[in-house]
């Protein structure tokens, strides 16, 4: 429960980062940002894992590219059931899932693994 919280607020991190960033993606509140990253991180754990199997040819022939279209996908479908989220359109859902999975990536790499051990590269 701890680690999916960590997530979330790197995810609420990431997509605030990414509206600052990216024309198209904003969010109304707050409260809609961090609702945002809980439905993202549920959304993720839940759909994606289906997108990612009904997509894998694509993604194999388009050596793995293609995930961006899925993660920004995700985050599509997070700004349909979330009023307070707008996405305007594949590529700004695909600059959000550049920059969300950038920051998440950071912040993995400086929090460490699952054991509680710091990474060392």
């Amino acid at each position: 429960m701890l680690r999916f919280l960590v997530q979330a607020v790197v995810t609420a991190l990431g997509l605030w980062l990414a509206a600052r960033l990216i024309p198209g993606v904003d969010f109304t509140s707050t409260g809609s940002l961090i609702a945002a990253a809980l439905l993202l991180g549920i959304v993720n754990a839940v759909v994606r894992p289906i997108l990612v199997f009904l997509t894998f040819p694509i993604t194999l022939v388009t050596f793995g590219l293609f995930l961006l279209v899925v993660n920004a996908a995700t985050i599509g479908i997070v700004a349909w059931l979330l009023g307070g989220f707008t996405v305007a359109g594949l590529w700004p859902g695909i600059g959000a899932a550049v920059v969300t999975g950038v920051v998440s990536w950071a912040a993995g790499s400086m929090i460490g693994d699952d054991q509680g051990h710091a990474r060392r590269d």
